[in-house]
C-alpha cells in the first residue's frame, strides 16, 4: 500500500464515519422528536397550567379581599366593644354613685 492508497482509504473511512454519525443523529432525532399528538398534549398541558395559575391568582385576590374585609369588620367590632365597655363602666360608676346617694339619704 503506497501513500496515495493510504490517503484514499483514510478519507473513505473518515467519510464513512461522518455518514454513520450523521445517520445515527438523524435516527435519534427522529425517535426523540415529539410528534404532532405529543405537541397537542403539551399544548393542552401548558394551557391547563396557565388556567390553574390564573385561577390561583384569582383565589389569592379573593382571599386578600376577604382578609381585608374581615380585618375591617374586626376593627369595627373592637371599637364598638371598647365604646360599650366604656359606657358600661360609666353606667356602673353612676349606679355606685346613686347607691351611695340612696344609702346616704336613707341613713339620715
Amino acid at each position: 500500500m503506497n501513500r496515495e492508497d493510504f490517503i484514499i482509504a483514510a478519507a473513505l473511512i473518515l467519510f464513512a464515519s461522518f455518514l454513520l454519525g450523521w445517520f445515527a443523529s438523524w435516527v435519534i432525532g427522529r425517535m426523540t422528536r415529539p410528534t404532532s399528538a405529543d405537541r397537542g398534549a403539551m399544548d393542552r398541558m401548558a394551557q391547563a397550567v396557565a388556567e390553574a395559575e390564573s385561577e390561583r391568582d384569582r383565589a389569592l385576590e379573593r382571599l386578600a379581599a376577604q382578609e381585608a374585609e374581615s380585618t375591617a369588620a374586626r376593627a369595627l367590632i373592637e371599637d364598638d366593644l371598647r365604646e360599650r365597655s366604656e359606657l358600661l363602666s360609666e353606667a356602673q360608676q353612676e349606679i355606685e354613685e346613686l347607691r351611695a346617694y340612696i344609702d346616704k339619704r336613707l341613713s339620715r
